[in-house]
C-alpha cells in the first residue's frame, strides 16, 4: 500500500474532526512520476491536473465544486457513485501518483499541519482507480473509485 498520510490529516483523525471532515471540499491533485517519500513533503513531479466535482473551478477556502466523501460504512469511507470527479489535464504526461488535499490553501510547501493523502494512480488497481493514466492538456479524465479505509485490526 502507498497511501500516506500528512500528520496534520492523522492529528484531524485522532481528533474531533474525522477523515472525511478534515478532506471533504478539497481537490485531488495529479503528477507525474513517483510520489514524495511523505504528504508532509513537497509534491513531486509534474502538476498534470485538479479533480473537483465534474471538473468545474474549484478555489482553496470555497467548498464550491469541492469532492465530498460518502458518509462512512463499514470503517470506510468513498466517492459517492453518483458524483463525477474529473480533472482536465494542465500538462501532459502520464499520472504517476496523486494528493487529496483538503479545502485550505497549500502552496506545496513542507507542512506538519495540512490535510493531505497521497497515493499511488493506475487503472484498475492502485489508491486511485482513473479511466487513464495518460493526460492530455484539455482532455477530461474521472476518477471512477476512491476509498479510504480504517483497518480494524
Amino acid at each position: 500500500m502507498t497511501v500516506k498520510l500528512s500528520t496534520g490529516l492523522r492529528n484531524a483523525m485522532a481528533g474531533l474532526v474525522g477523515f472525511a471532515g478534515a478532506i471533504n471540499g478539497g481537490v485531488i491533485e495529479v503528477y507525474t512520476g513517483p510520489q514524495p517519500l511523505s504528504a508532509d513533503a513537497a509534491p513531486t513531479g509534474t502538476l498534470l491536473g485538479r479533480a473537483t466535482l465534474n471538473g468545474a473551478a474549484w478555489n482553496a477556502g470555497d467548498p464550491t465544486n469541492g469532492l465530498v466523501l460518502d458518509a462512512a460504512t463499514g470503517g470506510g469511507v468513498a466517492k459517492p457513485s453518483a458524483a463525477v470527479w474529473k480533472l482536465v489535464g494542465l500538462a501532459a504526461g502520464n499520472a504517476g501518483w496523486f494528493r487529496f488535499r483538503a479545502n485550505a490553501v497549500d502552496d506545496g510547501s513542507v507542512s506538519t499541519t495540512l490535510v493531505r493523502i497521497d497515493g499511488a494512480i493506475a487503472v484498475g488497481g492502485g489508491d486511485a482507480k482513473f479511466s487513464t493514466v495518460a493526460i492530455t492538456v484539455g482532455q477530461p479524465v474521472t476518477i471512477d473509485v476512491f476509498s479510504f479505509s480504517v483497518p480494524a485490526q
